[in-house]
């Protein structure tokens, strides 16, 4: 479910027509609803309602904006990290340390050290390198730094191979044949707490058989090193539920029943229960709103040339994802639909965002909107072409505000610098 629907032939965000926010802003322009990340984040509460101890940490890597953080940081959430950078965000954001989750192959030794010094409930350690890191660092520091092992289960989430992170092959986590050792590294290095386990096996996922089966080995897993004497009260169950990016398609499950797959798992464990959704909070809470520049008729296919490219919506072109594309202004019942192939400006043809999507006759300056686009939108844009980068919008009711700022040509030009001796 969304907040964007038609309210007298206009598509609305929640009670403010798009229309608005184009002539206020300029496009092409992220618009987000509050409502939806509010409705949504409220599914997973529910779904986990059954786990007295429990933390609904927001991927930050699906929509880092500052505004976006504290809304859901409002209702309770935590935050799982993956960089310094989107540390300091949850914290800009007013999250305490301790709902703060670090996760990411690639943490270095100063990241580590700033989580240590800020406050951090968990990191999601890696890689046997890692953890030896991390516990220099918190010697040297004087502090123990709480620490969950990812492991990889070698379970296929049956996702795009892009975000598919729970197979042997991948660079993610730990072994699970090699799990036990590790932890029992992890229990013998200064600095280090071992407080639970950690897997995550993929994003988008639509089916919740593969969670099942990561579930029930991380089950066996959590027996197995209670066994052995480590004090697992912890356990992360990852993120990854999908949404539905085609409204023709059957749904995707929801959380109430993603929570009821970890219940059966876990909850006989006792243990506090740690998720990690992004996509399935943020993605159906926001379009991209673009403009066409032109409608250009061509051989043996129609395009639609939009001012909106691959540098500000990268999904089409990297992951051959797809975005449902409708008009801003509610088109006829009985309006004829032909195919047109929608495009951006940028010099490449992987400047595609589909191919013969069915759509009324369009005129230039018509406006369009790519749903389903609040996750890995804004997030992943860049000033390729050196085209500014998007702004975006919060709509709340009946009002909006500008949460980032399109920066002018002047302000991009002005971050590089030319040499005394140029």
């Amino acid at each position: 479910m969304d907040h964007f629907n038609y309210q007298g032939g206009i598509l609305h965000a929640e009670d403010v027509p798009l229309t608005r926010i184009a002539e206020a802003v300029g496009t092409p322009v992220y618009v987000y609803a509050a409502a939806t990340l509010r409705r949504h984040f409220g599914l997973f509460q529910e779904a986990l309602a059954w786990a007295p101890g429990h933390l609904i940490a927001f991927a930050v890597k699906a929509n880092s904006n500052l505004a976006v953080l504290k809304l859901l940081a409002d209702m309770g959430a935590g935050m799982d990290v993956v960089s310094g950078g989107e540390y300091a965000r949850a914290k800009a954001a007013g999250v305490p340390g301790e709902r703060i989750v670090f996760s990411g192959v690639g943490k270095t030794r100063e990241e580590m050290a700033a989580a240590l010094r800020g406050g951090i409930r968990q990191f999601n350690v890696e890689s046997e390198p890692e953890l030896a890191a991390l516990s220099e660092v918190a010697v040297s520091l004087g502090v123990t730094a709480p620490v969950a092992m990812r492991v990889n289960p070698d379970v296929d989430a049956r996702t795009h191979a892009k975000i598919s992170t729970g197979k042997a092959e991948n660079k993610f986590g730990i072994p699970l044949a090699r799990a036990v050792e590790v932890y029992a590294e992890a229990a013998r290095l200064p600095g280090i707490e071992v407080v639970g386990v950690d897997m995550h096996i993929g994003s988008q996922l639509t089916d919740l058989d593969p969670y099942r089966q990561a579930y029930a080995r991380m089950a066996r897993l959590t027996r197995e090193l209670r066994a052995e004497g480590h004090d697992i009260r912890r356990l992360d169950m990852g993120g990854g539920l999908g949404i539905p990016y085609r409204r023709d398609n059957n749904a995707p499950p929801l959380p109430i029943e993603w929570g009821q797959v970890i219940r059966e798992a876990v909850a006989d464990l006792g243990c506090e229960i740690e998720v990690e959704p992004g996509r399935n909070i943020a993605g159906n809470a926001g379009v991209l709103l673009s403009r066409v520049i032109w409608v250009k008729r061509g051989e043996g296919r129609d395009f639609l040339i939009l001012d909106a490219a691959m540098n500000d919506l990268i999904r089409p072109a990297m992951y051959d994802a797809h975005h449902d594309i409708v008009p801003v202004r509610e088109p006829e019942v009985v309006a004829p639909l032909a195919p047109f192939d929608v495009v951006g400006p940028v010099c490449e043809t992987g400047d595609t965002f589909a191919r013969g999507a069915p759509l009324p006759e369009m005129d230039e300056g018509d406006l369009v909107a790519f749903r389903s686009a609040g996750a890995y939108g804004a997030v992943m844009a860049s000033e390729y072409n050196s085209r500014p980068l998007v702004p975006e919008v919060l709509v709340d009711g009946d009002h909006f505000a500008v949460i980032r700022a399109r920066p002018s040509v002047d302000e991009m030009l002005a971050r590089d610098s030319i040499p005394e001796w140029l």
